[in-house]
């Protein structure tokens, strides 16, 4: 696996392998594409929906047909958890990766009655939207917020059942508030880490990684590569890990399963970015940044689109979305992306979308999902499950945990292997809460 790449000249030695697959997945998805719209035009029972704006909830304006399957109340596998006290110390709030699922726990944990305290250890001097938007949604879900610095966090912390510490940069917190009381607390922090890049590893960051109760992995390639690393480089070792699989959000699989509702979000996403119901749409869905591949994979459109003309190959019109743009801090990278659009006169066919909480009606409106995170790939890679309930083929490279997730040749195209699974929010419960149990009895031993 290469390098991530310092700029589009690096492309070069990737594009024979890029361009086969991508050509490759334009005569697959074409068939997708026809299964896809057969689904959605099928004769199911038609109801009707409002949609003002493309991340906003569906509104039924009929009601739906009565169902005569029984409803089944499954027991949360966290529900020893209740009445537990839990303080969530996240680096920072905003909407990537890490303290997205840091939120997802909390909502768990406060389904099955703990009680849920959260801290975020870096923020801004002046409280934007996005930390606004999430914050209040924890409120209105019972979730405390502290400030990071506070006595409060620091009484919480010492009275609480269980203290999450979310990536390996929320380390920092420990000395800094904790200060003498950090052995008090070790005992019982779980640290869950989703980094794979080479500057996590400081000890700064991680040097009480051993003294706690134990550590939590999205993948099994992170837990290799965090165990060989921490040893290699900082000669510290690790604590008992962890290897816990992701899962889906039920909001999520609840439009995945709905034909009407993808039906209609396919069709405003399509619409909204000029996109025709025939043509196939390719996206990619990740922050912004060189790590995560967006600039070879726009190399590869582009040069699939001369390959098309050269070629006279008959094939559906073919169009790229890029899900993760931020407009306010437009950064370096994200200049030279638009840069090289502009400049290859792809606009008509390369849509920028910003970063989003709600991913479903993209996920709805594409035919292929392109994971294409460069170096060590993802520490998981949530996307690609989320893709994968929508029954859409991902298109990713073989580093990190997307190998763990798609089949090679079946699920998607990895270069060159993958793992078969089934990722549901309901099985992530049932994980973490092994964890949490063992970290429970851990720290009161």
């Amino acid at each position: 696996m290469a390098k991530p790449s310092t700029g589009f000249s690096a492309v070069f030695f990737h594009k024979k392998r890029w361009l086969l697959l991508f050509l490759a997945m334009l005569s697959i998805t074409t068939a997708v594409a026809f299964i896809i719209r057969a689904a959605y035009d099928s004769s199911c029972d038609r109801q009707h929906f409002d949609v003002s704006g493309v991340g906003n909830r569906l509104q039924k304006t009929e009601k739906p047909k009565e169902t005569t399957s029984p409803q089944i109340s499954v027991m949360s596998p966290l529900s020893f958890m209740k009445s537990k006290l839990v303080l969530l110390v996240s680096h920072e709030l905003s909407l990537s990766g890490g303290p997205l699922l840091l939120m997802e726990l909390a909502f768990l944990l406060r389904g099955v009655g703990a009680e849920v305290c959260w801290i975020t250890n870096q923020k801004p001097p002046r409280t934007d939207e996005v930390i606004y938007n999430l914050e209040n949604k924890m409120l209105d879900r019972g979730v405390q917020i502290f400030s990071a610095k506070g006595q409060e966090a620091i009484n919480t912390a010492l009275k609480s059942d269980l203290v999450i510490l979310n990536t390996a940069v929320a380390g920092k917190w420990l000395d800094a508030v904790l200060n003498k009381n950090v052995p008090r607390v070790l005992p019982k922090v779980l640290w869950w880490i989703h980094e794979m890049r080479g500057h996590y590893f400081k000890l700064d960051y991680v040097k009480h990684l051993p003294y706690v109760a134990g550590s939590m992995i999205d993948s099994h390639v992170t837990a290799e590569y965090w165990e060989n690393r921490t040893q290699e480089r900082l000669k510290i070792k690790m604590p008992k890990t962890y290897v816990v699989h992701l899962g889906n959000s039920k909001e999520l699989m609840d439009v995945a399963e709905d034909n009407v509702a993808k039906r209609v979000l396919r069709e405003h996403v399509r619409e909204s970015l000029g996109v025709r119901n025939d043509d196939i749409l390719f996206a990619a869905i990740n922050s912004v940044s060189r790590g995560k591949g967006q600039d070879l994979f726009l190399r590869s459109f582009y040069e699939s689109l001369q390959l098309i003309q050269e070629k006279k190959l008959q094939v559906p019109s073919i169009h790229a979305v890029i899900v993760g743009s931020d407009m306010s801090v437009q950064t370096k990278f994200e200049t030279e992306l638009r840069d090289f659009v502009a400049q290859k006169k792809i606009q008509h066919r390369v849509h920028f979308v910003n970063k989003t909480l709600t991913v479903a009606p993209y996920l709805a409106a594409i035919d292929v999902l392109v994971q294409n995170s460069q170096g060590r790939g993802e520490c998981f890679g949530r996307i690609s499950i989320e893709a994968m309930a929508f029954q859409l083929p991902v298109l990713g490279t073989s580093a990190g945990g997307t190998a763990e997730i798609v089949v090679n040749g079946s699920t998607g195209f990895l270069h060159p292997a993958g793992k078969e699974g089934m990722f549901l929010e309901r099985h992530m419960a049932g994980r973490i809460a092994v964890v949490l149990k063992d970290v429970l009895h851990t720290a009161n031993s």
